[in-house]
């Protein structure tokens, strides 16, 4: 049993295909064609992440192929224009690479993701070494797991340490991602922690809650 929150490790693919410095232009071209893939790890030394060749890295040859930029373009995309001119990876590649650990969490992968505006990330280890490659689709993968494993999770790491009721009080169902939990509890202030605690759990969609305050009634208001 898969406890949260999955790290970029279990989603990650370890088979990688990358290239050296030394790869032209073309390769690199035949490898993503070849892998399905938008982006490709440069290494260098003893399979160290130097850099990364991306699409945009390779279109920027065909935007200015039949350009002859202004002086106010040259200036503001200087950077652009060499890597037009470019002939292998190490002159393509954008450095220093955007890469992760594989024991971040799959919140912080995507994080850098959206911030960095990158589709896919190098997985490397302490030293900069190419472990493997993590995609926008890997961190999909948690949305995969199943409605029951999610519901087993939540009842142990939410409704049992948040919502200490009789067994069986609070029923925990899940129907496609989305979670709802039924019943009553003696506190509904704690409900908005339960709802943070739950999407927080790998693979919720949503959550939903039916918890009405538990009612006591005195033996002495009895008719």
């Amino acid at each position: 049993m898969h406890g949260s929150p999955y790290v970029v490790s279990d989603v990650m693919t370890h088979t990688v295909v990358a290239v050296g410095r030394d790869a032209s232009f073309k390769d690199v071209v035949e490898l993503m064609q070849q892998w399905k893939v938008s982006a490709l790890p440069v290494l260098a030394g003893e399979n160290r992440v130097v850099g990364v060749v991306s699409e945009a890295d390779l279109l920027l040859k065909e935007e200015f192929r039949d350009r002859d930029p202004d002086r106010l373009t040259q200036w503001r995309r200087l950077p652009d224009l060499a890597k037009a001119g470019a002939l292998t990876a190490g002159e393509l590649m954008s450095a220093p690479p955007v890469t992760v650990h594989a024991g971040a969490t799959l919140a912080e992968a995507a994080r850098i993701m959206a911030q960095r505006q990158v589709k896919r990330l190098p997985v490397v280890d302490a030293h900069g070494v190419l472990e493997g490659v993590v995609s926008r689709a890997d961190l999909l993968k948690v949305f995969l797991r199943p409605d029951e494993e999610i519901a087993e999770e939540v009842r142990r790491e939410v409704v049992a340490r948040l919502l200490p009721v009789p067994p069986g009080s609070i029923e925990v169902t899940v129907s496609d991602g989305v979670v709802r939990l039924t019943g009553q509890v003696r506190d509904t202030s704690v409900i908005p922690v339960a709802a943070r605690l739950v999407r927080a759990v790998e693979g919720v969609v949503d959550v939903a809650f039916d918890l009405p305050p538990r009612c006591h009634v005195a033996l002495g208001d009895r008719h």
